[in-house]
């Protein structure tokens, strides 16, 4: 691939696309200016920015290239200031194919290069090139890929280590992915925004008609409007993880998924900085969790809470055989986790319900109607405040370490100790009273930025017991 080459002309039609989406208002105002003069005038000041558009489109088509020299990726751009990048392949972290709709429509990929140093965008993105050119790009970067060998050869090699989901813990990912609250706060800001361009006539008859049809009707409705939100959102977990696949191939995981917009995502193990699952309020009391890794660098986040999800979800009880199958080094050990002692319960259940109690207080004062509201957020947050004073652990297997929380969610972590960028122990008054500290354990993480566990108020001799662990006291 040492010839220069260009994109696929369709990148035209990409470009054009995607100048119209961001100057749409630039139409929009120059189209209802020039109307109040001549209406021909606006159209053709619409026909003249688009057919600027197009020319600009094509010249950016025209002006990019690209090849693979040596070990570098060398890309040429800009059409009043020409630019030039090379990326070597050792600074190469991952090589993610994608398509969406358009992209499939005219059979091609956008391939995105992440290194080290990515920031939010991608180090270097190619957006339209053919599958083909997509996978030999991609094996060209790879440092690891060596001469292809027969056919023949290839189909008697070892199958890699291969996990799918299947359609039913698909619709069940979906139906538990506690999708359905952001889509309600979504809807009610959509609604509250909606209310100032609904004449208010309108808006009055409405309400008078929903009053009219009695509190049977409108709680049908309501609960007819959350239904339709929770399908929408099981259709959304559907849309971006269906046909879920993951593979470990080489010194890569590499994950396949997408319905509507297809990805090829690859993760060199070298990068997995911890390994873990996330147990949601929904789902665990089911036994299901989702499996989530901590990737170094990358600038997407793609996954549960900003983490690259390695499965949507799964039994709890198959996940060490899946860890076996495709990073036997993070399977959890069967020792038993450390707890924290019971002395600790009262700070978290001041942090957890400080707040509500707060707020219940001056609603009794101002409003003792609705009392009943936040005497409800307060008992849910005092049970929150005992689950994760429960659910607090840690767990030390030679140089690896297991530690387990809960902020919302109960997550559970496996990192080495060669991951962990820093160590903090923390002691304030009260803690030194009663011989507790809070630990901080910083990995790297998205886009080079740290990642921070805290294991608060754990007995002053574990938290000593995972500063000698860290620091090679240790016996």
């Amino acid at each position: 691939m040492s010839e220069q080459k260009r994109l696929h002309p369709a990148t035209i039609i990409f470009n054009l696309i995607n100048s119209v989406k961001d100057m749409f208002f630039l139409f929009v105002i120059a189209f209802v200016t020039l109307v109040n003069i001549d209406i021909l005038y606006a159209i053709l000041a619409v026909v003249a920015l688009i057919v600027l558009l197009i020319f600009a489109s094509y010249i950016s088509w025209k002006r990019f290239t690209y090849r693979v020299e040596g070990d570098e990726l060398k890309l040429e751009y800009g059409v009043i200031i020409r630019k030039k990048r090379y990326i070597s392949k050792n600074r190469i972290q991952s090589i993610d194919l994608t398509q969406n709709i358009l992209h499939r429509i005219f059979k091609l990929v956008k391939v995105e290069i992440e290194t080290a140093g990515t920031g939010k965008e991608a180090e270097a993105s190619l957006n339209t090139v053919t599958f083909v050119e997509g996978e030999e790009l991609r094996s060209e970067l790879k440092s690891t890929i060596t001469e292809k060998e027969p056919a023949e050869e290839l189909e008697e090699e070892k199958q890699p280590p291969t996990v799918t989901i299947t359609r039913k813990r698909l619709i069940l990912a979906g139906a538990t992915s506690g999708s359905i609250g952001v889509l309600l706060a979504v809807a009610g800001a959509a609604f509250s925004e909606m209310g100032r361009f609904i004449p208010t006539n309108f808006y009055d008859s409405a309400y008078t008609w929903l009053v009219g049809l009695g509190m049977l009707i409108m709680a049908l409705m309501a609960l007819g409007g959350i239904l339709s939100l929770w399908l929408l959102g099981i259709a959304g977990v559907m849309l971006k993880y269906w046909n879920f696949t993951i593979a470990k191939v080489d010194e890569d995981i590499v994950i396949t998924c997408g319905l509507l917009e297809k990805k090829l995502i690859t993760i060199p193990l070298k990068r997995i900085q911890a390994v873990g699952y996330v147990e949601n309020l929904i789902r665990q009391p089911f036994g299901y969790v989702t499996v989530i890794a901590e990737i170094a660098g990358g600038s997407n986040e793609k996954g549960e809470d900003f983490s690259t999800v390695l499965f949507p979800i799964m039994k709890k009880k198959e996940v060490n055989e899946f860890l076996t199958k495709l990073l036997p080094e993070y399977r959890p050990d069967d020792a038993e986790l450390i707890q924290l002692p019971k002395r600790s319960l009262k700070y978290y259940l001041v942090r957890a319900a400080i707040i509500p109690l707060l707020v219940l207080g001056v609603v009794l004062y101002m409003f003792p109607q609705f009392a009943w509201i936040p005497s409800v957020v307060f008992v849910l947050s005092v049970f929150l405040g005992i689950l994760q004073y429960k659910d607090s652990a840690y767990q030390i297997t030679g140089n690896k370490l297991l530690i387990r929380y809960r902020n919302f969610n109960k997550v559970t972590m496996m990192l080495y100790h060669k991951r962990i960028q820093a160590f903090n122990k923390k002691q304030h008054i009260l803690h030194k009273r009663e011989n507790l500290a809070t630990i901080q354990l910083s990995i790297v993480g998205k886009m080079g930025q740290g990642k921070h566990y805290h294991v608060k108020e754990l007995d002053l001799k574990d938290a000593d017991t995972l500063a000698d662990w860290y620091s090679y006291r240790g016996g």
